[in-house]
C-alpha cells in the first residue's frame, strides 16, 4: 500500500465519540510478532478509513494508522520486550504512536510512558489497548515535533514515522534535540522511503508478518535501529 502525503489529522467534531468509534470499527486480537499484547485492530483499511471520513465528514483523511499493527512497530516493541534493560525505569516517550504498541511494550517492561499521538481516535486508541494490556500510559495529544520545549525523555521510540517526507524531516529534527539532552533514540522501520539510514546503527532484525491491505507482501523485513550522531 502507497501511504498518501497527508500528515494533519481533522479535527473532532463535538458530536464524535472517539472510544465508542475505535470500538465499533476494531475488534480486540493479538498482535503478530507480539502475541503477548492485544489490540484493537481493524481487519480491512478501505472501509474503515472511509468510515472516518464519514464520522469527521471530511475527505482526504490520513489513513487510520492506529487500527493496523504497522511492521516497524511490531519490530520495535519486540525489541522492548526481549531487551527490557533498554527502557527498565526510564521516562520514555513513544513518539507517533498510533495503536499504542510501542508504549504498551515499554510499559510492560517496566518504563514510564508517554505516548504521543496527535489523532482522536488513535489517542482513544491507546487507551483502549492500553487497558486491554493491564498498563498504565500517559497520552499526549499536543503536536510535539514543532514545540518549543518538550521534556527531556531518557529513551524516545519511534516506530515507522518516516514514510512522508515533510514528517521525517521534522521528526529527525525532535529527534535530535531530544538526544542532545541525553535521550536514547531507537527506531523500527521496514525500510520507508525517508529513514535516515546514514545516522542509523542496526541493532536487530526482524522477519514480521503483516496484512497485503497495508503493504506490498505478508512478511516485511524490518529492523530496529539506534539513532547515531
Amino acid at each position: 500500500m502507497t501511504l498518501p502525503e497527508i500528515t494533519s489529522p481533522a479535527p473532532m467534531p463535538p458530536a464524535t465519540d472517539p472510544t465508542a468509534f475505535v470500538r465499533a470499527n476494531s475488534r480486540l486480537m493479538p498482535v503478530a510478532l507480539v502475541p503477548e499484547i492485544r489490540l484493537h485492530l481493524a481487519d480491512a483499511v478501505v472501509p474503515l478509513w472511509q468510515a472516518t471520513e464519514a464520522e469527521l465528514d471530511r475527505m482526504m483523511l490520513p489513513p487510520p494508522f492506529w487500527a493496523f499493527a504497522w511492521a516497524g512497530g511490531q519490530a520495535l516493541a519486540r525489541y522492548v520486550l526481549d531487551h527490557p534493560d533498554s527502557v527498565a525505569g526510564r521516562r520514555v516517550l513513544d513518539l507517533a504512536s498510533g495503536s499504542g504498541l510501542v508504549a504498551i511494550a515499554a510499559a510492560k517492561a517496566g518504563a514510564t510512558v508517554t505516548a504521543a499521538e496527535i489523532d482522536g481516535f488513535a489517542a482513544a486508541a491507546i487507551a483502549l489497548n492500553a487497558a486491554a494490556n493491564g498498563v498504565g500510559i500517559a497520552v499526549e495529544t499536543a503536536d510535539l515535533l514543532d514545540a518549543p520545549e518538550v521534556a527531556a525523555f531518557e529513551v524516545v521510540l519511534v516506530g515507522d514515522a518516516f514514510y512522508e517526507r515533510d514528517l521525517a524531516a521534522r521528526a529527525l529534527a525532535f529527534l535530535d534535540r531530544q538526544a542532545a539532552s541525553g535521550a536514547r533514540v531507537l527506531i523500527g522501520d521496514p525500510g520507508r522511503c525517508y529513514l535516515p539510514q546514514a545516522r542509523l546503527a542496526r541493532l536487530a532484525h526482524y522477519e514480521v508478518p503483516v496484512t497485503r491491505d497495508i503493504e506490498d507482501r505478508e512478511i516485511k523485513p524490518t529492523a530496529v535501529y539506534a539513532l547515531g550522531a
